[in-house]
């Protein structure tokens, strides 16, 4: 099996992250965590998420978000296979 994200330090990571109260506090907390560059990248993958969600084609995301196939392919993978999340999530903000 690969490698797990399921360690003491990520958790300690996640645990931090529920303590953020709103969108400022993200940003705060984000920009000093990780690069300009590391966080565009998640948010690239989420909105490619979004935009398959929607049944977009490869071609409409990448023109839209600028993913390579490759991303959005891995993306795609995680929605179809993965654990839920994406539509964990998604199902959360469609109820705000």
């Amino acid at each position: 099996m690969g490698k797990t994200i399921r360690t003491d330090a990520v958790k300690d990571l996640f645990e931090a992250v529920l303590t953020l109260e709103n969108v400022e506090e993200c940003f705060d907390f984000f920009e000093d965590v990780c690069t300009v560059n590391e966080v565009l990248s998640i948010a690239q993958r989420f909105a490619v998420a979004k935009m398959l969600k929607e049944n977009k084609t490869y071609l409409e995301v990448a023109k839209e978000t600028g993913a390579s196939t490759a991303t959005i392919s891995r993306v795609n993978r995680s929605l179809n296979y993965g654990n839920d999340g994406y539509e964990m999530v998604f199902s959360r903000l469609n109820k705000e």
